[in-house]
Protein backbone atom coordinates (compact mmCIF):
# COMPACT_ATOMS: atom_id res chain seq x y z
CA UNK A 1 0.00 0.00 0.00
CA UNK A 2 1.21 3.19 -0.95
CA UNK A 3 1.84 5.98 2.01
CA UNK A 4 -0.99 8.34 0.88
CA UNK A 5 -3.89 5.86 0.32
CA UNK A 6 -5.84 4.78 3.67
CA UNK A 7 -6.52 0.99 4.25
CA UNK A 8 -9.68 0.15 2.81
CA UNK A 9 -12.35 -1.27 4.81
CA UNK A 10 -16.13 -3.02 2.88
CA UNK A 11 -18.89 -4.90 5.13
CA UNK A 12 -21.62 -6.74 4.64
CA UNK A 13 -24.58 -6.91 6.61
CA UNK A 14 -27.49 -9.54 5.55
CA UNK A 15 -29.16 -8.98 9.10
CA UNK A 16 -31.61 -12.09 9.16
CA UNK A 17 -31.08 -13.38 5.72
CA UNK A 18 -29.18 -16.53 5.49
CA UNK A 19 -26.90 -15.47 2.55
CA UNK A 20 -24.34 -12.27 2.79
CA UNK A 21 -22.37 -11.22 -0.08
CA UNK A 22 -19.51 -8.88 -0.92
CA UNK A 23 -17.46 -8.13 -3.93
CA UNK A 24 -14.30 -6.09 -3.37
CA UNK A 25 -13.42 -4.27 -7.18
CA UNK A 26 -10.31 -4.93 -8.29
CA UNK A 27 -7.21 -2.36 -7.99
CA UNK A 28 -5.66 -1.62 -11.20
CA UNK A 29 -1.90 -1.10 -9.66
CA UNK A 30 -1.45 -3.05 -6.45
CA UNK A 31 -1.69 -6.46 -5.18
CA UNK A 32 -4.09 -6.15 -1.23
CA UNK A 33 -3.71 -8.20 1.53
CA UNK A 34 -7.45 -8.41 3.34
CA UNK A 35 -8.46 -10.22 7.02
CA UNK A 36 -11.80 -11.25 6.39
CA UNK A 37 -14.23 -11.74 9.66
CA UNK A 38 -17.76 -13.20 9.16
CA UNK A 39 -19.80 -13.52 11.94
CA UNK A 40 -23.17 -15.61 12.52
CA UNK A 41 -25.52 -14.58 15.58
CA UNK A 42 -28.20 -16.67 16.49
CA UNK A 43 -31.24 -17.92 19.02
CA UNK A 44 -32.60 -20.66 19.99
CA UNK A 45 -36.26 -21.32 19.36
CA UNK A 46 -38.85 -23.95 20.59
CA UNK A 47 -37.54 -27.11 22.19
CA UNK A 48 -35.38 -30.09 20.91
CA UNK A 49 -31.78 -29.82 19.03
CA UNK A 50 -30.56 -26.89 17.92
CA UNK A 51 -27.70 -26.06 15.85
CA UNK A 52 -26.27 -23.25 13.54
CA UNK A 53 -24.22 -23.90 10.71
CA UNK A 54 -22.27 -21.20 8.65
CA UNK A 55 -20.05 -21.24 5.34
CA UNK A 56 -17.76 -19.18 4.00
CA UNK A 57 -17.18 -18.91 0.19
CA UNK A 58 -13.81 -16.86 -1.30
CA UNK A 59 -14.12 -16.58 -5.10
CA UNK A 60 -16.50 -19.70 -4.90
CA UNK A 61 -14.38 -22.04 -3.29
CA UNK A 62 -15.71 -23.32 -0.09
CA UNK A 63 -12.72 -21.45 2.54
CA UNK A 64 -14.44 -23.02 5.47
CA UNK A 65 -17.24 -24.11 6.89
CA UNK A 66 -18.60 -25.53 10.70
CA UNK A 67 -21.55 -26.51 12.43
CA UNK A 68 -22.00 -26.56 16.18
CA UNK A 69 -25.10 -26.94 18.41
CA UNK A 70 -26.87 -23.84 19.71
CA UNK A 71 -26.71 -22.74 23.28
CA UNK A 72 -30.49 -23.37 24.74
CA UNK A 73 -30.82 -20.07 26.06
CA UNK A 74 -29.58 -16.57 25.02
CA UNK A 75 -27.34 -15.27 21.94
CA UNK A 76 -25.10 -17.40 20.16
CA UNK A 77 -22.60 -16.96 17.64
CA UNK A 78 -20.23 -18.28 15.05
CA UNK A 79 -16.86 -16.21 13.84
CA UNK A 80 -13.88 -17.01 11.66
CA UNK A 81 -10.81 -14.65 10.70
CA UNK A 82 -9.38 -15.49 7.65
CA UNK A 83 -6.77 -13.66 5.08
CA UNK A 84 -6.29 -13.93 1.41
CA UNK A 85 -3.89 -11.66 -0.87
CA UNK A 86 -5.67 -10.27 -4.03
CA UNK A 87 -3.67 -9.51 -6.85
CA UNK A 88 -3.49 -6.18 -8.71
CA UNK A 89 -6.84 -6.59 -11.20
CA UNK A 90 -8.11 -9.31 -9.58
CA UNK A 91 -11.68 -8.38 -7.68
CA UNK A 92 -12.10 -10.27 -4.15
CA UNK A 93 -15.67 -12.43 -3.78
CA UNK A 94 -17.08 -13.05 -0.49
CA UNK A 95 -20.04 -15.30 0.53
CA UNK A 96 -21.49 -16.06 3.90
CA UNK A 97 -24.17 -18.88 3.87
CA UNK A 98 -26.05 -19.26 6.86
CA UNK A 99 -28.03 -22.60 8.18
CA UNK A 100 -29.67 -22.76 11.23
CA UNK A 101 -32.67 -26.26 12.91
CA UNK A 102 -34.78 -24.59 15.38
CA UNK A 103 -32.35 -21.57 15.73
CA UNK A 104 -33.46 -17.86 14.51
CA UNK A 105 -30.76 -15.45 12.47
CA UNK A 106 -30.15 -12.63 14.45
CA UNK A 107 -27.36 -11.45 12.02
CA UNK A 108 -25.15 -12.44 9.38
CA UNK A 109 -22.08 -9.91 8.73
CA UNK A 110 -19.01 -10.16 6.30
CA UNK A 111 -16.23 -7.36 7.01
CA UNK A 112 -13.06 -7.60 5.13
CA UNK A 113 -10.18 -4.79 6.07
CA UNK A 114 -7.08 -4.57 4.07
CA UNK A 115 -3.88 -4.89 6.22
Amino acid sequence: MSDDAAPERWSADAGERDVARLEIPPHASRERGFEIYCSLAVKAQGSGEAWHELRVLVDGALAWSRRVSTQPSGRDSLDVRLRRQVPAGQPLRLTAVAQTQRAARLGLVITADEE
